[in-house]
């Protein structure tokens, strides 16, 4: 079975590239540079030899130094830290390797040098390069690393909420439901099985919407018709609903107007006295629904927490504008933001 790459196993592969880098470029760079070598087979290769740790050292020294100091202070979050102690280590660590590699050199050899400037200067330039390389790559490397964390945190976390939002969406009103319709059974068989037709319009629709985002406005109206079918067979005329929306080529949130419309019927009172207007018109870019209010001091049921809080979630990941809720003594009104389909 092949063995996996480890990082140990990645650096010594980079680490014997950069030698053999260092030994093609020292001996070419002999070759031009010094035309006393090109007579003298030992000269030239103890030049070249010589040119080749340099390019090592300086190579692998700063390339290391990058990758230190990137994990102590780090491109993304530090840069203006990261460049300036990039820039004094680079050239502290040149400046003391080169004048070590030229002690060797001196030592190995036998001679002196009177100057070292040259050297160090010769050196500096290489290193620039060299470094202007390795810190780019480092840079880069965690400039992709921390946008692709950034990326995958936004899309896990915007997933969670929104699935966690959505598995809040199921109709709390079968229990309702169930009651007007065993009425229905003994008084009206076909408005019964009509009923029971409708209600299963509005389930299939719910599953059917489950893992969807962006549902269009035709299919959400007609679920809607099936959902206040079944709540003015519940209430009679005490509940009255005017629906003038048509079907655009726009988008909606599924089940949105539904819970507006179902959030209206639970936390208002309805009776023969104070029937209970819900209005659902278009208004620019908006959905509107409005109902008279006339709120419930105890609407008998617990919270769910779905509802409007629900739809204001979800909006947010859905589009730039928000819900908007407008209360007054008499209205509840609250805007939907239409989504237009992506061409």
């Amino acid at each position: 079975m092949e063995k996996p790459i480890t990082h140990s196993n990645r650096r010594v592969k980079e680490y014997g590239s950069v030698f053999v880098l260092s030994i093609v470029g020292s001996t070419i760079l002999t070759y031009f540079a010094c035309t006393s070598c090109n007579v003298d087979v030992s000269k030239f290769a103890l030049t070249s030899f010589f040119s080749a740790v340099m390019w090592a050292v300086l190579w692998i020294g700063n390339g290391e130094l990058a990758s230190f100091l990137s994990t102590k202070f780090p491109w993304v979050k530090m840069p203006i830290t990261r460049l300036w102690t990039g820039l004094i280590s680079t050239v502290i660590f040149t400046t003391i390797a080169a004048i070590g590699l030229l002690k060797l050199w001196e030592y190995s050899r036998n001679i002196r040098f009177n100057d070292y400037s040259d050297f160090v200067i010769v050196s500096l330039i290489i290193t620039f390069f060299i470094s202007l390389t390795m810190h780019g790559r480092e840079f880069l490397l965690q400039w992709r690393k921390s946008a692709v964390d950034a990326e995958r945190y936004q899309k896990e976390s915007m997933t969670a909420t929104y699935e966690s939002l959505k598995s809040q969406v199921n109709p709390h009103f079968l229990f309702n439901s169930l009651n007007a319709l065993t009425n229905l059974v003994y008084e009206d068989q076909d408005k019964a099985a009509k009923f029971i037709k409708q209600l299963s319009e509005v389930y299939r629709y719910v599953l059917d919407t489950r893992d969807k985002e962006l549902v269009p406005i035709a299919d959400e109206l007609r679920f809607l018709e099936s959902y206040t079918y079944l709540q003015r067979i519940r209430f009679g005329d005490k509940l009255k609903i005017e629906n003038t929306l048509d079907a655009t080529q726009s988008l909606v949130a599924p089940l949105a107007l539904q819970m507006l419309v179902e959030n209206a019927v639970k936390h208002n009172e309805i009776s023969q006295d104070k029937p209970l207007t819900i209005r659902l018109y278009r208004d620019g870019n908006f959905l509107i629904v409005e109902n008279t209010l006339q709120r419930k001091l105890n609407s008998g049921e617990a919270s769910s927490g779905m509802g409007l809080d629900n739809i204001t979630k979800r909006y947010q990941f859905l589009d730039s504008r928000q819900v908007q809720v407008v209360e007054d003594d008499q209205h509840f009104v609250v805007k939907i933001p239409i989504i237009n389909p992506v061409a």
